[in-house]
């Protein structure tokens, strides 16, 4: 290649990288957005699991069958509840007094015989975030794990071509190396303010709780 063609070529790259730059940027942000809404959503939900089950939710309903007689045998009890129910073949069953007792994996009947009423309590899964939490602690195949490192380098690209999008004063060496130092002024001083993770051991320690557990990231 010629001393010409290598400096036009240089100048076009001099010229037209931000543009590229700002180009792959956009279309790897669109490709990135349906992983980083399951891992924001996901993050907010265990984020707060000591407040509720990001999983599941419990309910209680209630509902009538006839009623059944105190002197019906007991097989032929539960077979009548599920019958009036339409229930299957329960994990285990008990009878005491007039309460029939039908247990399964996610749920549990109280059918009362003398006036029929059913007391149903249960749980349902949050579907979306149910899988979305399965996702992020990558409970899944080993294949996953790969479709989350992929993603790590994505928003790892993301976050460095910000910074060389724009110039000026607008641009990382002006108003951008102050909002970097501001967002990572937040985790160091955070480590800081609450001692880290030796801090946290020792508090479970002195409290005679097990250590926390470290929180898992999007590939871990």
């Amino acid at each position: 290649m010629s001393d010409a063609s290598e400096g036009s070529l240089a100048t076009l790259i001099r010229k037209r990288w931000r543009g590229w730059l700002r180009a792959f940027h956009r279309d790897l942000g669109y490709l990135a957005v349906g992983l980083t809404v399951i891992y924001a959503v996901s993050g907010l939900a265990i984020n707060h699991i000591a407040d509720w089950d990001p999983n599941f939710t419990t309910y209680e309903r209630e509902r009538t069958i006839a009623p059944i007689p105190a002197d019906v045998p007991d097989d032929a009890a539960i077979a009548q509840a599920r019958a009036a129910l339409g229930v299957g073949p329960p994990r285990s069953t008990y009878r005491a007094g007039d309460e029939l007792h039908l247990e399964y994996d996610d749920r549990k009947l109280v059918v009362y015989g003398d006036s029929g009423q059913v007391t149903e309590q249960g749980r349902e899964a949050r579907f979306f975030l149910r899988v979305a939490n399965w996702l992020h602690y990558n409970r899944g195949k080993q294949a996953w794990t790969y479709v989350a490192d992929v993603y790590a380098f994505l928003l790892l690209y993301l976050a460095c071509s910000g910074l060389f999008m724009i110039k000026g004063k607008k641009g990382f060496l002006y108003r951008g190396v102050i909002l970097v130092g501001l967002g990572a002024a937040v985790p160091i001083a955070y480590v800081v303010w609450s001692g880290g993770p030796s801090a946290a051991n020792q508090a479970a320690r002195t409290a005679g709780e097990p250590a926390p557990a470290p929180t898992a990231a999007p590939g871990s």
